[in-house]
């Protein structure tokens, strides 16, 4: 399977009043069309860095981010973010206040017409969940519902990619378990390209198809979590953080899936009780 992204060799730093800070060393990856990736890591690692790059907020220093083989960055060479069809989810909604539901859903489909605009929001909040929620305002709405509708509002364009950074940081334990679990299936059953950003093991182990282990800039592994499992427990025992072969999470993460390398403080029991378990608590 061909990959949708492609990093290549990247460099990534700030520049400071001391001079040049190395965040992002020779980092590479590929994710397959239809994936879902995840850069695993404790904070200042570099991959909210990483993240921000390939949506064209931060220049390469070295190296070369593609995208369905278009290059995006290079040093010196830069496509603006709006130019780049990918799409972001950020930790903390960034919903418009002054909008209702339906309006922050469809503000990416401003020069759609009406009937498409209308038909697409309500397509969108019927797969998140919240069909009735249209007409209702941001601060009416839970945690949870905020963030299915950030969902609904990044997928409405229909990007190429999706990009995730910590967007279950900000939920309760339940919550954000819960959720998890829902933006998997969405993203599963739309075939969304996705790279989740997480420094929380169970979230990681239970998404994506390739897990990125970052740590001090540099990715150490990037593979299916059964292999990167196998990995650690036959370097150090197994860990006690990892969630179990047979769980609910590894559902159609460790299929043969081509392509793709992280510790935190997540938590692993979560991943231990199945799916229907955490859609009856939602």
């Amino acid at each position: 399977m061909s990959a949708l992204l492609e990093i290549v060799d990247v460099d990534l730093a700030y520049d400071t009043p001391r001079g040049r800070r190395a965040i992002v060393h020779d980092l590479s990856l590929a994710l397959a069309r239809g994936h879902i990736g995840c850069l695993l890591g404790a904070s200042g690692c570099g991959k909210s860095t990483v993240l921000r790059a390939v949506a064209g907020f931060e220049p390469v220093r070295r190296g070369e981010i593609l995208l369905d083989g278009r290059v995006l960055s290079r040093p010196g060479s830069q496509v603006v973010p709006e130019k780049r069809r990918i799409g972001m989810m950020f930790q903390d909604y960034a919903l418009f206040p002054h909008l209702t539901v339906a309006g922050n859903v469809g503000f990416g489909l401003r020069r759609s017409d009406r009937a498409a605009r209308l038909a697409r929001v309500a397509e969108l909040l019927e797969m998140v969940g919240l069909a009735g929620a249209g007409d209702s305002y941001p601060h009416e709405l839970s945690g949870g519902q905020q963030q299915r509708v950030a969902l609904a509002r990044a997928l409405a364009p229909s990007p190429a990619l999706l990009l995730l950074d910590e967007p279950f940081s900000n939920l309760d334990v339940d919550t954000r378990e819960n959720l998890a679990f829902e933006v998997r299936d969405v993203l599963r059953s739309t075939g969304q390209s996705a790279i989740l950003v997480t420094h929380n093991q169970a979230e990681a182990f239970a998404i994506a198809d390739r897990v990125g282990m970052m740590t001090g800039g540099r990715i150490a592994h990037w593979e299916t979590p059964d292999a990167l499992r196998a990995r650690l427990a036959a370097q150090a025992g197994e860990p006690r953080w990892l969630p179990p072969a047979s769980s609910g999470s590894s559902r159609g993460a460790s299929s043969d899936r081509s392509d793709r390398g992280g510790g935190g403080d997540g938590d692993a029991d979560g991943v231990h009780r199945d799916d229907a378990a955490r859609r009856r608590r939602a």
